[in-house]
C-alpha cells in the first residue's frame, strides 16, 4: 500500500486576515506555520504533499517550497478555480469568492488516488495529530470509513474576533452523528457562544470540532463531485455561499455510505485568522523550538 498523502489547503483569499497568510514567516529561520506541517507529516510517514492553491501565486509559492522540500517528500500542486467543475451549470457571474473547502478537495480529482488527510495552511496542529492520522490512514481508512481530528472547543479560539468550526455530535463510539459549520464561535461572559441568525446558543467549553484535519479514502473526491453538483443546482447563483468539507463529510454519513470516526487529539492547536493572531502564533513556535520539539533551522 501507497503512504498516505497530505493535502494542503492554501488557496483561500484570507479576507479578515488581509494578506496571504499561508505564506507569513512566524519560525526563526523563515518558516512558515506549512512547513512545520509538512515537517511533522513526513516524521509520521507521508509519502507526498498536495498544495492546493491559485495558479496567480503558483511560481512564487513553488520558489518558495521546492527547493527545501526536494529529496524530503514527493510534491504536487493543484490550482482551485471558479470555473472548475461548473461546466453547465447556472452560475452568477459576478461571483469573486472560492467555491470554498470541499471544492478546492475536488479539484485534486486525478491527483489524490491514496487514501489522504486535509488540513489547512494556516493552522498548526501538533505533531501527535499527524502520528494520530497515520496510524488510521494505513489501518483503519477505506471507502466506508473516514475520521475527523477532534479538538477540544476551548482550545481553537482566538482573543481577536469570531472563528468558524465544524462542530461534532458524537455516539458512545466516537462516530459522527452530525456535523455543523458554526461560522461566528466566540466567547463572550466567560462562556463560549455562536450566533446564527441574531441568536446565541451556548456551546460546552469540551466540544469537539473540526479543525479541517480529517482522513478520507479518495472516493471522498468522488462524493464532493456529487454534492457540489447539487450545492451549484441550489446555490449557484449566490455571491458568498461556501461549499464546505465539513458538508460533505455530514452528507457522507446521513446517507448511510459510512462511519466518520471523531478521533479527539490531545494536540496542541493554534492559528491565524486574524493579523492580531501572528505574535502569539509566533511566540507558540518560539517555545517549541526553545523545547526542542523542533529544530531552530527544519529544512
Amino acid at each position: 500500500m501507497s503512504a498516505p498523502t497530505l493535502v494542503i489547503l492554501a488557496a483561500g483569499m484570507a479576507s479578515r486576515y488581509g494578506s496571504q497568510k499561508q505564506t507569513e514567516v512566524f519560525g526563526p529561520n523563515g518558516e512558515t506555520i506549512m512547513d512545520y506541517s509538512i515537517y511533522d507529516a513526513i516524521r509520521a510517514g507521508f509519502g507526498k504533499v498536495v498544495f492546493i492553491i491559485r495558479e496567480d501565486f503558483a511560481e512564487a509559492f513553488k520558489a518558495s517550497f521546492e527547493p527545501k522540500l526536494n529529496g524530503k517528500i514527493e510534491t504536487a500542486y493543484v490550482y482551485q478555480a471558479l470555473d472548475k467543475y461548473t461546466a453547465g451549470k447556472n452560475v452568477n457571474p459576478e461571483r469573486t469568492k472560492p467555491w470554498g473547502t470541499a471544492h478546492a478537495v475536488l479539484c485534486t480529482k486525478g491527483v489524490v488516488n491514496e487514501p489522504f488527510a486535509v488540513i489547512n495552511a494556516d493552522d498548526y496542529y501538533g505533531a501527535e495529530a499527524f502520528v494520530q492520522a497515520y496510524q488510521f490512514l494505513t489501518t483503519e481508512c477505506n471507502d466506508k470509513t473516514y475520521c475527523i481530528l477532534g479538538y477540544e472547543l476551548s482550545n481553537t479560539l482566538s482573543e481577536n474576533g469570531t472563528v468558524s468550526r465544524g462542530v461534532c455530535s458524537i455516539d458512545a463510539n466516537n462516530v459522527l452523528t452530525q456535523i455543523n459549520e458554526r461560522t461566528k464561535i466566540y466567547r463572550k461572559d466567560g462562556s463560549i457562544v455562536f450566533e446564527e441568525a441574531g441568536v446565541e446558543t451556548p456551546l460546552a467549553e469540551d466540544t469537539r470540532v473540526s479543525m479541517n484535519f480529517m482522513c478520507f479514502a479518495p472516493n471522498f473526491i468522488d462524493l464532493c463531485e456529487q454534492e457540489f453538483n447539487s450545492f451549484l443546482d441550489k446555490q449557484g447563483q449566490e455571491l458568498k455561499s461556501e461549499f464546505y468539507i465539513p458538508f460533505v463529510t455530514g452528507q457522507f454519513s446521513t446517507l448511510g455510505l459510512g462511519d466518520v470516526k471523531v478521533i479527539p487529539t490531545n494536540a496542541k492547536w493554534f492559528g491565524v485568522t486574524y493579523k492580531e493572531d501572528a505574535p502569539g502564533v509566533k511566540a507558540s513556535i518560539d517555545a517549541l523550538v526553545s523545547s526542542k520539539v523542533y529544530p531552530e533551522k527544519l529544512w
